[in-house]
């Protein structure tokens, strides 16, 4: 039993940290770079191949195949990456690969080691049982298959999927830790152990010879009539306190310890009653404390609409569906001057308090940076250094920053690995606008951000959220993604922003069911109007006009 949990315990331990590894670069790939279409180029051109093709993945007229792969930019970002991770753990390799149901196979994507690395394409054979547990996994426990390989010996491989738009696997983040470590000490902890144990029961056994001459029945006996005595005192409730206090059982062994415990036990049960109103007190005070944060933190929030009822220019709304009493998601919306208004959409790592602390801090800073005539891009550095300077914690926040010219449409953008834009022109509907990413907001000190400009057009509706909505899942684990966004915002494409957020969040609720609420639901709609109303109307109209 000693030797089976020693090694469950330290096989789980190389499991487990394998697994973490792989599941925390899945998140930064997720945010930092698309791997799906290189994903799906690679298994294109596998299973184009036939069996003998596949065969011959030592020739180089296999590798011709997969050719020009591993120039691509997405390749050398997603491979930095993956290196970066396995130089800084103790895993044997951090990798990107997808299994193919149909030859049965591991197709490698990215392999990160210098040397004997896997190229794009290449392939190994695996059983269907442990294929099929990484195909089929359900999102809970740790995901991992353990085996003997002829050329690495005792592998355990772990990871986790990484899913296309459609929620559909397009790939494999997969760590393999070597278990030979284990047996090795095994075989150590199985000498040691039995050694252990002989010394052990020899001398229980002498101890044992020993305290047999003592007599055992009168202490124990004593116990019972007090525990007895006790008992009925208490059904009685007349107050009689004392029963194995005077004891005084001085056998020095597992006896004389039951009774001291069952004193301690008859003292702290006596203490109960007068401590339970006060934790009922407590945790009601702890409960209304929350519902207080809960408050603060929507009234830290832009809440009151219409939001600038004298401007004329735009119509602007936003609300935010914590999953827990107090979210780590964020919006922020103001005038930096006349002729300019800024909007943030962010989400803070984790929930709960800590993300809605952090929230708070992250929200000033940008809101500060921006009142400062600062770009959209120089915000973004600005915050990063700040957070960077002082994050114990390792938190960090993405963000979308954007900063509309009231008079030209004009909007000065910048990324930090928030989800995508969406935008609706005049006479179009609401499409996702790839734009730039660059890091998160406290991941690395240093970062420089980029900018973009959108052209908003007299019209025009910009829609921003955080990774809630897509993601929003229910009971299956299907996820709602941005198809069913697309088609939520183009159902009421040509409502005024609040009427467009209202209906995307009952789309939301009614897809996900009775399932929790897994993330919060942020979500902000700006509608551009332009700064003559009724020219505008009048380009509109010359526009179909000239259409028809």
């Amino acid at each position: 039993i000693g030797l089976g949990l020693y090694a469950y315990a330290l096989s789980g331990q190389y499991i487990g940290a394998a697994f973490h590894l792989s599941r925390n670069a899945q998140a930064i790939l997720s945010k930092v770079v698309d791997v799906q279409p290189l994903a799906d180029e690679v298994m294109r051109r596998y299973r184009a191949l036939d069996d003998a093709q596949r065969s011959a993945q030592n020739d180089e007229s296999y590798r011709a195949f997969f050719e020009g792969l591993d120039e691509r930019e997405d390749y050398r970002t997603a491979r930095g990456i993956l290196q970066d991770f396995l130089a800084s753990s103790d895993v044997f390799d951090v990798y990107l690969a997808m299994y193919d149901r149909e030859t049965s196979a591991l197709v490698y994507m990215i392999d990160p080691l210098q040397q004997d690395a896997s190229l794009p394409g290449e392939w190994e054979p695996v059983n269907e049982k442990g294929m099929n547990r990484f195909l089929e996994w359900n999102g809970e426990g740790m995901l991992y298959d353990a085996g003997k390989t002829e050329q690495y010996g005792w592998l355990a491989t772990s990871g986790v999927p990484i899913r296309g738009a459609d929620g559909q696997i397009v790939a494999f983040v997969l760590a393999d830790v070597s278990l030979k470590d284990v047996r090795s000490g095994m075989k150590t902890f199985m000498l040691q152990y039995s050694l252990s144990m002989f010394v052990l029961v020899n001398l229980i056994a002498v101890l044992m010879a020993l305290r047999m001459r003592r007599t055992l029945a009168q202490p124990i006996n004593k116990i019972g009539e007090a525990a007895q005595a006790y008992v009925q005192d208490k059904r009685a409730a007349n107050g009689v306190t004392g029963h194995f206090s005077d004891l005084h059982i001085m056998t020095g062994d597992e006896i004389e310890n039951l009774a001291l415990i069952m004193e301690d036990m008859e003292n702290d049960l006596a203490d109960y009653e007068q401590t339970l109103s006060r934790v009922v007190a407590e945790k009601e005070r702890a409960g209304a404390e929350l519902a207080l944060a809960t408050r603060i933190q929507a009234d830290m929030l832009p809440n009151i609409y219409p939001a600038f009822p004298e401007r004329e220019e735009f119509d602007i709304y936003a609300s935010m569906t914590p999953a827990k009493e107090v979210g780590g998601d964020f919006y922020d919306f103001f005038l930096v001057d006349d002729d300019h208004l800024a909007v943030v959409m962010a989400d803070v790592s984790g929930k709960g308090i800590p993300a809605a602390l952090f929230m708070m801090m992250t929200k000033i800073m940008l809101q500060n940076q921006a009142m400062s005539g600062k770009s959209p891009k120089d915000v973004l550095t600005a915050v990063n250094d700040q957070i960077c300077a002082n994050n114990r914690e390792e938190m960090f926040v993405t963000v979308w920053l954007g900063i509309l010219e009231l008079s030209t449409g004009k909007l000065t953008a910048a990324n930090a690995g928030h989800e995508k834009p969406i935008l609706k022109e005049p006479d179009g509907d609401f499409a996702v606008l790839s734009d730039r990413h660059g890091f998160v907001i406290g991941g690395m000190e240093g970062v420089r951000y980029k900018e973009y400009e959108i052209r908003m057009r007299p019209g025009a509706k910009l829609f921003v959220y955080t990774d809630g909505v897509p993601e929003a899942t229910r009971a299956d684990g299907t996820l709602f993604g941005l198809a069913r966004t697309l088609d939520a915002l183009n159902e009421q494409k040509n409502q005024r922003p609040q009427n467009i957020l209202d209906h995307v969040g009952e789309a939301v609720r009614a897809f996900a069911g009775d399932a929790p609420q897994f993330d919060d639901l942020t979500m902000l709609c700006l509608h551009y109007i332009g700064s003559n109303p009724f020219d505008n109307h009048i380009q509109e109209d010359e526009r179909h006009e000239s259409k028809e």
